[in-house]
């Protein structure tokens, strides 16, 4: 994986603005806070966020990727101030969980998620080198 970082851009924090990649291509639909079996364990958005993060790394696994294989997130977080005031929490889940690595991300809020305790989702492009 190659980090793009144009020339005389400051590094971002926590992510990459792009990354050049090639190999066999994964696909992660949105993960929620749920468990494998559609059962929410908290309303706490940061323990939500390190369950759905825990989803991702399954769903990887079993197509024979791990988290560093991933280039590609989208989080749709339903509360931007919740998100802020749980971002060392949901850091540090992420640090855990995906790495420390920098990946191409984007974080959007919506009114809303189809999941009516979900408060957020999580959607991951991972690509495996060839």
């Amino acid at each position: 994986m190659q980090v793009l970082l144009p020339p005389g851009w400051p590094r971002p924090k926590g992510y990459a603005n792009g990354v050049a990649v090639s190999g066999r291509q994964i696909y992660v639909a949105g993960m929620i806070g749920w468990d494998a079996h559609g059962q929410f364990h908290t309303d706490d958005l940061a323990g939500q966020a390190r369950q759905a993060m825990q989803n991702i790394v399954e769903v990887l696994a079993a197509g024979g990727a791990k988290p560093e294989h991933i280039v590609r997130m989208t989080w749709y977080i339903t509360d931007k101030k919740d998100y802020l005031a749980q971002q060392v929490e949901i850091g540090k889940a992420y640090r855990e969980l995906i790495g420390s690595f920098s990946v191409a991300m984007t974080a959007v809020q919506v009114a809303a998620l189809i999941e009516d305790r979900a408060k957020v989702e999580i959607e991951v492009t991972a690509v495996l080198p060839d």
